[in-house]
């Protein structure tokens, strides 16, 4: 953000967006990097794509699983794929919705139906917890690589994050060590680290891939949370596949089709929504594993989305210049974060693509 807020202070630009500012940077640092940077912004493109689309990957499975929770306590059990099956025709109406702001009174309402249910889970989740001892307090080493992996997919706004200084009122408030940034992230990560601390220490080892699925089944207030998230996060999906759906149309759709008629257009653009949401359901459907698909998508997409891009599009734009500071120490802070990247980014996605063929067998 800080180097994207430089790049359009010396263009005169009012705001870029993260595949331009990759590409830019590139143009600027090494040889090595100027070779490849006509071909950066697209790859920053895949990679918001292929993680957006994770993500609806990810709610399918989500909102399939807690509702089987339900259902099957009262009727026959069934497999989860057949509840994919019925969410398949309201995710493609939904998904039709062209209008952003047309969604947004029913996010308001996901929201507040989220933090209804999140109260309501840390009435279970205290009721009887244990203490902390009696937990192990470390896990397998070998089993690292999916943590990092799902710590990872919680940076799903870092398409965002860039742009949203420039939507401000005050975008001076943005940044800063008590800045809007600072203490937005400050929240979020203080209630990821707080729900997954108290939620292993009440379900220890039988932690599922969403702490709803822990809940007691029999309960009427339980499964009313598990309907609650899964309306809330079905709600969500059309949100979250708006991304992908812009990116795609924006830049590699419209133009192509810039001579035909607009009744055309639209059908290619309902046609193309349809075929996104039918391509999540598919994958969704071979990989019915919560927990395996959100590691597997923030150590592929996150690992170079949310660490190693930023860190070289830093390095490079300061790269005429020199300017790294006091024994270079800028140029090595991001040298190291590279690396950091690029071994989550392998290491995480073996890992999680090993943990997915290992539960077919």
């Amino acid at each position: 953000v800080r180097t994207q807020y430089q790049m359009c202070k010396n263009m005169k630009v009012p705001i870029l967006g993260y595949p331009r500012t990759m590409q830019l940077a590139l143009e600027q640092g090494p040889p090595i990097f100027r070779r490849i940077s006509r071909y950066a912004g697209g790859a920053v493109n895949v990679f918001l794509i292929t993680y957006q689309l994770g993500i609806c990957c990810v709610y399918i499975v989500f909102v399939a699983t807690n509702i089987k929770q339900v259902v099957d306590h009262y009727c026959q059990e069934v497999d989860v794929r057949l509840y994919m099956l019925m969410l398949l025709l309201p995710l493609i109406l939904i998904n039709w919705v062209r209008n952003l702001k047309l969604l947004a009174p029913f996010s308001t309402f996901a929201n507040i139906v989220t933090f209804v249910g999140l109260g309501i889970i840390m009435y279970y989740v205290f009721d009887g917890i244990p203490s902390p001892a009696e937990r192990k307090l470390a896990g397998n080493i070998f089993e690292f690589p999916l943590f990092i992996g799902t710590t990872l997919f919680a940076l799903e706004a870092v398409g965002v994050i860039i742009a949203l200084e420039y939507n401000m009122k005050n975008p001076s408030d943005f940044g800063g060590y008590f800045g809007v940034f600072n203490r937005g992230m400050s929240i979020i990560v203080f209630l990821y680290v707080f729900v997954g601390f108290v939620g292993y220490v009440k379900y220890g080892e039988e932690a599922a891939g969403s702490i709803t699925l822990n809940l007691p089944l029999e309960e009427k207030l339980a499964q009313s949370v598990k309907v609650m998230f899964a309306i809330a996060i079905f709600i969500t999906y059309a949100l979250q596949c708006y991304v992908p759906l812009e990116i795609i149309w924006n830049t590699y759709m419209k133009d192509r089709l810039e001579h035909t008629t607009n009744k055309k257009k639209v059908v290619v653009e309902y046609v193309m929504r349809t075929g996104i949401v039918i391509g999540t359901f598919l994958l969704a459907v071979a990989i019915p594993r919560l927990e395996l698909f959100i590691s597997l998508f923030g150590a592929l997409c996150l690992s170079a989305l949310g660490i190693a891009f930023p860190a070289t599009i830093e390095m490079c734009y300061l790269w005429p210049t020199m300017n790294y500071g006091r024994y270079n120490w800028v140029l090595f802070k991001d040298i190291f974060i590279i690396i950091c990247g690029l071994l989550g980014l392998v290491i995480g996605t073996y890992t999680s693509l090993s943990s997915i063929v290992y539960s077919f067998l």
